[in-house]
């Protein structure tokens, strides 16, 4: 669902701290400043840049964040946000799914979202959660549980809504959102799913079982993993978060609060001025 938007008054900027990143940090931010809006850098980005950093998690006054490299980048900078603020993606890396902006584009982009003219959407999340008591940061692609050996199967118990939907042996189970349809899920076979379906997919990891298959659930189902045998798991969220799971605790995959992304229309990508190089 998009949404109007407001210009920013405040603009946080984080990078992976690679060298051409950090250039464009740096042009991005002056191109910003110079235009009064206040802007706030990543500490670790900041630091090679000699100026004063604020930690991603205290970004908490920025209406907009700027994340400045790949995919991981952006779900790094979620995972560290306390509350949700829109971000605006500048690929920097390879193939991009959430990045939204090529490097060439970004300085027209900018002169539209300074004026206001913009609009944010909201993605889907899973809030994960273990024994109901420790906060995991909510998952913009998937919550895997997978077996912490490599070679050996797990057997666990999936429930939805409290009723034990199916028992399997297989290397773990994925929990997708449907950003996430085409990132770890789709290579373990599950079905791409558009964004504007409000769902999760679940999608067993090389089960021992010829009927298990994926599953699309509605999101606002609650759905559970209980590990029936001796073996503990290893729980990861997007690639960059990693729990070991023992035997005696219980994970709950819930609907999460959703990320905004600010999403750029074709028409506002025309460059008035090569700023970039």
């Amino acid at each position: 669902m998009a949404m109007p938007s407001s210009p920013p008054r405040c603009i946080g900027i984080v990078s992976r701290g690679r060298p051409d990143d950090i250039l464009a940090v740096k042009k991005l931010s002056d191109f910003i400043s110079e235009r009064g809006v206040e802007v706030l850098i990543g500490e670790d980005t900041a630091r090679k840049l000699n100026v004063k950093g604020t930690k991603i998690e205290d970004m908490d006054d920025a209406n907009l964040i700027i994340c400045v490299g790949g995919d991981g980048t952006i779900l790094r900078t979620l995972h560290f946000l306390r509350q949700s603020i829109p971000i605006l993606g500048v690929n920097m890396g390879g193939l991009g799914f959430l990045t939204e902006v090529q490097p060439s584009d970004v300085f027209g982009v900018l002169e539209k979202i300074l004026a206001g003219n913009y609009e944010v959407e909201e993605e889907e999340r899973l809030s994960v959660s273990i024994s109901a008591k420790e906060r995991i940061p909510f998952a913009m692609n998937e919550a895997v549980v997978i077996t912490s050996k490599p070679g050996k199967m797990l057997h666990f118990a999936i429930l939805i809504n409290g009723e034990e939907f199916e028992r399997l042996r297989a290397d773990g189970v994925i929990f997708a959102t449907p950003t996430g349809s085409t990132a770890y899920a789709m290579s373990a076979g599950g079905p791409i799913v558009d964004t504007s379906v409000k769902a999760m997919i679940v999608v067993p990891i090389a089960p021992f079982k010829l009927s298990a298959r994926p599953l699309v659930l509605d999101i606002e189902k609650k759905v559970s993993v209980e590990l029936l045998s001796e073996k503990d798991a290893l729980l990861v969220i997007d690639g960059q978060f990693y729990r070991n799971v023992a035997t005696n605790e219980h994970i709950e995959i819930t609907r999460g609060e959703p990320a905004l992304f600010v999403r750029v229309r074709p028409h506002l990508l025309k460059v008035k001025e090569k700023l970039w190089h």
